[in-house]
């Protein structure tokens, strides 16, 4: 499983929060106890289309990239 992407807005440099909308398809297991609550267990994603990110700093929607996995973003101090 690949991890998750990393955003950069090109407007203000946030790169910690950002609002993603996105739809998913997924497979789970559900296990009910007798009591009858609910506990999903082995969710597998078969599909997910990443509609839109946006920076919640600035709002700046269509202006935040993709961060190269291989770019360190350790801010040294």
């Amino acid at each position: 499983m690949s991890s998750p992407a990393r955003y950069r807005c090109t407007s203000c440099g946030n790169l910690t929060r950002f609002d993603v909308t996105s739809t998913r398809r997924t497979r789970s297991y559900h296990h009910y106890t007798v009591g009858g609550e609910l506990s999903v267990e082995d969710e597998q994603v078969l599909e997910e289309t990443l509609e839109s990110v946006e920076c919640r700093w600035c709002g700046a929607a269509g202006v935040v990239e993709v961060l190269d996995e291989s770019v360190d973003t350790a801010v040294e101090g």
